[in-house]
């Protein structure tokens, strides 16, 4: 009963997926009527993660006594960030070698009217920086957002005792909004069942279509990638017990990225899965709200994808060493950096046909290809944060981090 109990939340979300799907398949494009559904519970999410987020980070950091904790915090979290990207990267650069033979491709090839072009640099301006403080109040700029939140928290951990008041009130913030988001979770079923039933029955034929092939391949990658290769990050940040906590706990923040294609509305449920795994609250709430916006696995999976598709639809050869960690490095980019900064999916697309002289008629094609591919690559992505801040754990606390910490009473909704 008790199994039954950790798992019943998540398995009633698995249900509304499975459901949408099947109605998807079934009624194609007529299931874009139930679109409204879907939108409406994601617009609930993203109207609490923007608060949840500050209020998390800067509680965080505000509440934080020792500095050079919060210094091997953040240095510990970009490393195993780094980490994670290069195994996702190699992995994906080993099955598209393996299953991806060059051939003459089905897609008709047609080139765009016309391509803007980004500047990176300004691009990095706006991504870790707002022109006004209402601005910083917008997902859009959730990575500036971020920033404000952790000088905030500063600020009020070094005027010391007169900031206690005021870390206070920042930690009481957090709390009220994550009960906000217990309350949100009460509509999810309804809600993912409408958005994957939309997703299905629009992307539904191209799945089976003309991009099978890079699908065929994405999909069994991830989802190996997602029970193998997060089992053996679970292990490294908590051994056997840490394994067992993680699956206990994760699959309510992976169905709800499967579902909403997300990783910012999928903040609020991986930071109560971490919670409940016994991740320290200023490792939880520093490590994935960052991590939601600038650690991307299953993104680091779609750009090697992405570049071997387009090498193969070209007639290109996708082969050389220094070919290899040229596509690895632009994956980390693409899965660590780039996916921080505002239209980041474009930023990186334009980034690839730059550095391996692809032609421009290749963005389109590599723009569905991240569009179809987004579901498991969301999924991927947010798990990522979560074993992370395990791993972060044990860097900072210690091997035996695991069995001190002690998993905080469960929410009735997500249990």
């Amino acid at each position: 009963m008790g199994s039954f109990k950790s798992y019943r939340f998540p398995l009633i979300l698995l249900a509304s997926i499975a459901l949408g799907a099947i109605i998807g398949f079934v009624v194609g494009e007529k299931a874009e009527v139930l679109k409204p559904l879907g939108d409406m519970y994601l617009n609930l999410m993203f109207m609490v993660v923007v608060p949840l987020v500050f209020f998390s980070i800067s509680s965080a950091v505000a509440n934080t006594s020792n500095m050079q904790r919060f210094g091997k915090i953040i240095g510990s979290m970009f490393g195993f960030f780094i980490f994670t990207g290069i195994i996702a990267s190699v992995l994906m650069l080993v099955a598209v070698k393996a299953f991806i033979p060059v051939g003459d491709s089905p897609i008709d090839i047609a080139k765009p009217d016309e391509v803007e072009k980004v500047n990176i640099a300004d691009q990095f301006v706006q991504a870790f920086t707002a022109p006004d403080f209402v601005d910083l109040l917008s997902r859009q700029n959730m990575l500036a957002l971020i920033v404000f939140a952790v000088l905030l928290g500063l600020s009020t951990t070094l005027i010391g005792e007169k900031g206690k008041p005021f870390a206070t009130f920042l930690k009481a913030g957090s709390l009220v909004f994550m009960k906000m988001v217990t309350l949100v979770m009460y509509v999810a079923p309804i809600g993912l069942a409408a958005y994957f039933a939309t997703l299905i029955g629009v992307f539904g034929p191209e799945l089976l279509g003309t991009y099978a092939r890079a699908v065929a391949v994405y999909y069994p990658v991830s989802i190996l990638y997602f029970f193998i290769g997060f089992t053996l990050y679970a292990f490294i940040g908590g051994g056997k017990v840490g394994v067992k906590k993680f699956w206990k706990n994760i699959l309510a923040p992976a169905v709800t990225a499967l579902g909403t294609g997300s990783s910012v509305a999928s903040v609020p449920a991986n930071l109560e899965a971490a919670k409940r795994t016994g991740v320290p609250k200023d490792i939880r709430e520093t490590v994935i709200p960052i991590g939601a916006t600038i650690h991307m696995d299953g993104s680091c999976l779609a750009a090697i994808l992405k570049i071997s598709f387009a090498f193969t639809l070209f007639g290109m050869e996708f082969s050389g060493v220094e070919t290899f960690i040229k596509a690895i490095a632009v994956s980390i980019l693409c899965g660590v950096v780039i996916a921080g900064l505002p239209s980041g999916g474009a930023v990186g697309e334009l980034l690839i046909l730059t550095m391996f002289g692809l032609p421009v008629e290749a963005l389109p094609i590599m723009t569905a290809l991240g569009m179809i591919v987004d579901p498991p690559a969301t999924m991927v992505n947010v798990t990522g944060d979560n074993v992370s801040s395990m791993m972060v754990a044990r860097s900072v606390e210690g091997k035996d981090w695991i069995h001190q910490s002690q998993e905080e009473p469960e929410d009735t909704v997500a249990s």
